[in-house]
């Protein structure tokens, strides 16, 4: 009688207890801290469901939570488009091939802490050039006063270091694509139109898909970037879900609503994440009826 080898096991065990005191352990602290108050000491007091009901009835949180999906839908609206038409203008063999796919990885390699740096910089009248320009073009530009400039701002920089990771999925999408489709859409005398519509797009709908969910996620739980940049401001106006979080949890020192808030925004993450991929997965079912 044959038996199963149940020692593959062995090489799954290391990642397990890697991921239990990476992640579990740690979620449970966040749990834990979510349903108790605290008033230094090291002494609990049990709160039950209070922080969530705070939450919930938290109006700073509701903004918050608006400004979050205000920028991650444009983002979206402006990288996956943006990501695709570059990739579809990249040339596909060569050593200019080569010579893309490095500069477009560039962005990549760069710390997030950098890049808001960078842009920070880049954004000043007086020795940024982007602040420069608009400063001498009369164009009312200062993005830690204005709201639009500061939007403004914190868009281009998220659109600037992160368009490469989509155009870079979409580009490996298209290199699968068999000449034999580019062939009888030549023979058949297609449209450009027509090539990117009814082959191009249905082959990268699954990178695409992946592009648009690492995106979002990437995106909802954006921190280091805009805190750099302008810190959150000005006022209210660029304080994300995640920077919220932080000025509760270690400026205030709110424990017991920070944790709450986390699991809250963990709970939006996952949930929206999933919508996504359920769309996302029926779409391609329709397509390959």
């Amino acid at each position: 009688m044959k038996t199963d080898n149940q020692r593959a096991w062995l090489l799954v065990l290391p990642v397990l207890v890697l991921v239990a005191f990476s992640a579990v352990i740690p979620l449970m602290t966040v749990v834990n801290y979510s349903v108790q108050d605290t008033f230094g000491n090291n002494q609990f007091f049990w709160a039950g469901l209070e922080w969530f009901r705070d939450q919930l009835h938290s109006e700073r949180m509701w903004d918050a939570l608006w400004r979050q999906l205000a920028f991650s839908g444009i983002i979206l609206a402006i990288e996956v488009p943006l990501g695709v038409f570059v990739a579809l203008n990249m040339p596909k063999k060569g050593v200019w091939a080569s010579v893309v796919l490095v500069l477009m990885s560039l962005p990549l390699l760069i710390p997030w802490n950098v890049v808001g740096t960078i842009w920070q910089i880049f954004g000043r009248s007086d020795i940024g050039l982007l602040g420069y320009t608009l400063d001498q073009l009369g164009v009312d530009y200062n993005y830690t006063q204005g709201f639009y400039s500061a939007w403004a701002t914190v868009i281009a920089m998220d659109v600037w270091h992160w368009t490469s990771l989509v155009a870079l999925l979409a580009y490996a999408g298209l290199q699968s694509i068999p000449d034999a489709y580019y062939q009888a859409a030549r023979i058949d005398q297609a449209s450009r139109w027509a090539v990117f519509r009814y082959i191009e797009l249905p082959k990268m709908r699954g990178v695409l898909t992946i592009a648009i969910l690492l995106r979002f996620m990437d995106s909802f739980k954006i921190y280091t970037e805009p805190f750099v940049l302008t810190g959150g401001g000005p006022g209210n106006s660029t304080t994300f879900l995640s920077i919220d979080l932080v000025k509760m949890a270690l400026g205030q020192f709110d424990l017991g609503p920070a944790a709450a808030f986390s699991l809250m925004y963990f709970l939006v993450i996952m949930v929206i994440s999933y919508v996504f991929y359920i769309v996302m997965t029926n779409l391609d079912k329709e397509d390959g009826q």
